[in-house]
């Protein structure tokens, strides 16, 4: 396993060792142990399985009384996935991290608590694979809308507006997000 630091202290990438031949491949998307090695000791609740088309964009995220760290990968397609740092206080507050995850690369993106997420699917069709903290809780499910300008993330949209839910739609921006709408920031010196 090969682990790729981002912008955002605690938000990496992970390669997976794949093992291939003719018959096809074998690779281990999640080992505890191994996991805990480099600095990830959460323990996973549950999974939770996407399937999105073109131009769909899911998120920004969070939720804020059940936080949940999330590690998501593809399985079929690509994305281009997202984290955003709000929590208050941290020093990276308002900044994002990104990378494209896809069948072809198989590789994983963990996103800690205190972060909202978000990804936008550039292949026809994406099946995506998460694993979670804690339990979905919809009363302390939030978001943020994806082209806040002070977050100024470079979607690579195919198209002027990204295919977006209800929901998604009706969310603001971290500026106007009240602050009690906001995870804390707490140092740990052993993050990732």
């Amino acid at each position: 396993m090969n682990v790729i630091a981002t912008t955002l202290p605690g938000v990496v990438v992970i390669e997976p060792t794949v093992h291939g031949d003719e018959r096809g491949f074998f690779l281990e998307s999640y080992h505890a142990l191994d996991f805990a090695a480099i600095g990830i000791p959460q323990v996973f609740v549950q999974d939770n399985y996407s399937r999105s088309r073109q131009g769909v964009l899911r998120g920004l995220h969070y939720q804020l009384g059940k936080p949940q760290a999330k590690l998501v990968r593809v399985v079929q397609g690509e994305v281009f996935d997202v984290a955003v740092d709000i929590r208050r206080g941290s020093p990276t507050f308002g900044r994002f991290a990104s990378t494209v995850l896809s069948a072809h690369n198989k590789r994983s993106f963990f996103v800690p608590e205190g972060f909202a997420h978000g990804f936008y699917v550039m292949s026809d069709m994406a099946e995506f694979i998460y694993k979670c903290t804690d339990f979905y809780a919809p009363s302390e499910e939030r978001g943020l809308i994806w082209n806040d300008p002070a977050l100024d993330i470079p979607w690579p949209l195919a198209s002027p507006e990204p295919v977006l839910s209800a929901k998604d739609r009706t969310f603001g921006t971290l500026a106007t997000r009240p602050q009690s709408d906001l995870p804390s920031y707490r140092y740990e010196a052993n993050s990732p």
